[in-house]
């Protein structure tokens, strides 16, 4: 047991100070650096942690914590303010709902989906990570967080997936700016060819972004005459999660 709640406290430790040496978590629990470096390798063998990209001496937490994630979230206070207004937004647009968090500037993780009855719709599989820059998801959570972890997110680079992705850093400051200003970000074919997303943040009280949801559909179903009615209906979506949130 005490291997077991090594680990656990190891987990966490990297979660909270990724990415991690393993020096640092030695100095943080006092422990043989092969004891850390034995149990960093064990949970990075079962998916719970991995190596950092850039910098294969630090860790960070892998795709399994990523995937239980939306299982938990099902039972939390998010989950259950945005299910109805998720499912009402549907019903307005006939069009797919997703519900997405931020893995801190990892990329977004979609945790819930409510479904469109079109036998052609957009399809993200719970659990399924997207880059931050390029999604309309994305954009709205860095719309709203302060400007250092906006210039951090840049300085890691912005990869581009198409030719209409804002992977320049003015270009992509610039989008920021239109979000802030309307309230909602557009997505059209800047990830994923094909498909199309208008999304809003769900803000705490203190206007920090915990969520966004988007309305998702195929570009050929996207019309430009309708971006600020849709737009303003995602934007009354999450200000309806909001207030359930805190209460009202």
């Amino acid at each position: 047991m005490k291997s077991v709640t090594r680990s656990l406290r190891v987990l966490e430790a990297v979660a909270q100070h990724q990415p991690v040496t393993v020096g640092e978590l030695t100095k943080l629990f006092g422990l043989p650096k092969s004891t850390v470096q034995r149990t960093l390798v064990t949970l990075a063998e079962a998916g719970w942690l991995r190596a950092n990209r850039e910098d294969t001496t630090r860790w960070e937490i892998g795709a399994r914590v990523l995937a239980v994630r939306p299982a938990a979230l099902q039972g939390s206070s998010l989950f259950a303010a945005a299910r109805e207004p998720m499912i009402r937004l549907r019903d307005r647009v006939n069009e797919t709902i997703h519900l997405s968090v931020p893995d801190a500037l990892h990329s977004m993780v979609v945790v819930d989906r409510v479904d469109c009855d079109h036998p052609v719709r957009t399809f993200h599989t719970i659990g399924d990570t997207s880059p931050l820059h390029a999604t309309a998801v994305g954009r709205v959570i860095l719309a709203r967080l302060p400007k250092q972890d906006v210039e951090e997110l840049i300085t890691q680079g912005l990869e581009r997936f198409s030719d209409t992705t804002p992977a320049d850093p003015d270009e992509l400051r610039a989008e920021l700016d239109r979000i802030r200003a309307d309230g909602y970000a557009v997505n059209r074919n800047q990830y994923r060819p094909g498909v199309c997303a208008l999304a809003a943040p769900v803000l705490d009280e203190n206007g920090t972004p915990l969520a966004a949801v988007a309305i998702s559909m195929p570009d050929s179903r996207y019309d430009v005459k309708r971006e600020s009615e849709w737009g303003g209906l995602v934007a009354g979506a999450t200000e309806e999660i909001s207030g359930r949130l805190l209460g009202g």
